[in-house]
């Protein structure tokens, strides 16, 4: 099985989120995707099967699958436009949350995802806890969306991993804050994943961007997750889709050794 490596949302190798992307001829047993999720050890890897016209694609993290992963998506984009189909333009994706599209734009990736808005909530003890800082607002999507005074609070959260796993609200953390030298900066916890901080994450930016939006009256925002990798996305608001881009970069090629059984 051929299988690469690729930095989503990075300028260049050792930035960005790197996702596994496994390019299949036919589906094989979740367990399997699993075990190779497992034995990555990335955030997230995507398998991907030709259907049609279209692509089936679907997400696994060390923990469990996934029902949306921005970064993954884009890098098997890459993939697929760069060293596949080098004739097209864009690419759909038939997944669990609906048909997906990624454009090429030069060499930026535009993805064209479901906008998630957000319930607000109170912040409980255990939730402050497990940040070690009182947030100014909490909100609840599929994951938790915590809104910080500042950058400066989003960039030195230092959360408790173990308390932020046990939480019983949202599968993920996302703390954010308005940025300086961004419209807005946030960083990404998925400790009930088996991954602590996800470098990039382009889900959470699914709730991300319709709340920057509208808090800040825009409708095309430049985002930055502050992951000590960091990187870049180039939002757009457009009602009930999102739309956010950056840039990708392979960073390996392999022939995974196993034995395959659909």
């Amino acid at each position: 099985m051929k299988y690469f490596v690729v930095d989503a949302f990075a300028d260049k190798v050792f930035e960005g989120n790197p996702a596994g992307v496994c390019l299949m001829d036919e589906w094989i047993s979740d367990e399997l995707m699993q075990s190779i999720a497992i034995e990555n050890n990335l955030s997230e890897t995507a398998f991907t099967v030709k259907e049609g016209a279209h692509y089936g694609l679907r997400w696994f993290t060390p923990g469990g699958e996934i029902n949306l992963c921005g970064h993954a998506t884009l890098a098997t984009a890459f993939i697929i436009l760069n060293y596949y189909e080098m004739q097209l333009e864009s690419v759909k994706f038939n997944t669990i949350s609906g048909k997906l599209t990624v454009k090429k734009q030069d060499d930026l990736y535009e993805l064209d995802f479901p906008s998630v808005l957000s319930e607000e909530i109170s912040a409980t003890d255990q939730m402050i806890n497990a940040l070690g800082i009182v947030p100014k607002e909490t909100y609840l999507n599929r994951d938790l969306l915590f809104i910080l005074e500042s950058e400066e609070e989003v960039r030195n959260v230092s959360p408790d991993f173990a308390i932020l796993e046990a939480l019983p609200e949202g599968l993920g953390v996302c703390v954010t804050a308005e940025g300086s030298d961004y419209d807005f900066v946030s960083r990404g916890f998925f400790p009930k994943l088996k991954v602590n901080e996800d470098p990039v994450t382009g889900s959470l930016h699914c709730s991300l961007i319709p709340f920057w939006a509208k808090r800040l009256e825009k409708k095309e925002m430049v985002a930055r997750q502050l992951s000590s990798r960091g990187g870049t996305l180039y939002c757009k608001h457009k009602d009930t889709r999102v739309k956010m881009a950056g840039k990708a970069v392979l960073y390996s090629v392999a022939e995974l050794n196993i034995e395959v059984k659909s």
